[in-house]
């Protein structure tokens, strides 16, 4: 829904108030759009797009409050009109293909060039998806099964909420923690901890532990993010 200018309305979701701001200064610049409104949470997210309905939401993965992906399919499912493009740091091999699943029109890394965030903004709003070559790749490969093993695989193999619990169990969370988090039961939280250690191939709770912290390491060094007390309830 463009506005009396004729300019795309774009929403930018994101935890951190510089790149708010850095994408603010960019997406204004252009004469075809403007940003509408921002937000740093899940919640505020969905009331801001209720009241302003935008075109375009650009949304990042890590949020304080609730899961990206599960942002992304609440978006979809409330607010069809509304497309979702996703900017974020986290690795696209792992998280693209489900943030496209959940609903979103496009992924793209923040360490793109600014011309490669228009491009795919642009692209996305009138209505074509967006992703990287080597995503495309990435999924055309899985489409035809002729992509081999490599150390991620196992970890795709982890549901969306397993892979969230599985990271913070790798950020330091507890049991009881990560059960108050999601909102979900520790026995709850335990079933997942199970589920994960098979599809992992893992036989203890130390491997598990391990496997986690160290994925978070090379997964997204930068971006963790800490329970509110390092004393694991587990």
């Amino acid at each position: 829904m463009t506005n009396a200018r004729g300019k795309w309305r774009i929403l930018i979701i994101d935890d951190h108030p510089i790149v708010r701001q850095g994408l603010a200064l960019l997406i204004n610049h252009e004469r075809d759009m403007e940003v509408c409104g921002e937000g740093d949470n899940p919640s505020e997210a969905l009331k801001t797009i209720a009241r302003l309905k935008p075109d375009l939401a650009i949304v990042d993965l890590s949020l304080q409050g609730a899961s990206g992906l599960d942002l992304i399919k609440t978006v979809a499912e409330r607010f069809p009109a509304v497309a979702v493009l996703v900017l974020s740091m986290h690795d696209e091999s792992l998280y693209g293909e489900r943030s496209l699943r959940a609903g979103a029109r496009g992924y793209i890394m923040k360490e793109e060039a600014s011309s490669n965030l228009l491009k795919a903004v642009r692209q996305v709003l009138t209505g074509a998806l967006y992703a990287s070559e080597s995503l495309k790749l990435k999924m055309l490969e899985k489409l035809s099964g002729v992509s081999g093993p490599s150390p991620v695989s196992l970890i795709e193999t982890l549901s969306d909420r397993e892979l969230e619990v599985f990271e913070m169990i790798g950020d330091g969370w507890g049991t009881r923690q990560i059960a108050e988090k999601i909102c979900v039961s520790v026995k709850t939280v335990e079933s997942y901890r199970a589920h994960i250690k098979e599809k992992l191939k893992v036989e203890s709770a130390a491997q598990l532990v391990q496997q986690a912290v160290q994925h978070r390491q090379l997964e997204s060094p930068s971006g963790r993010n800490p329970p509110p007390s390092r004393l694991s309830s587990r």
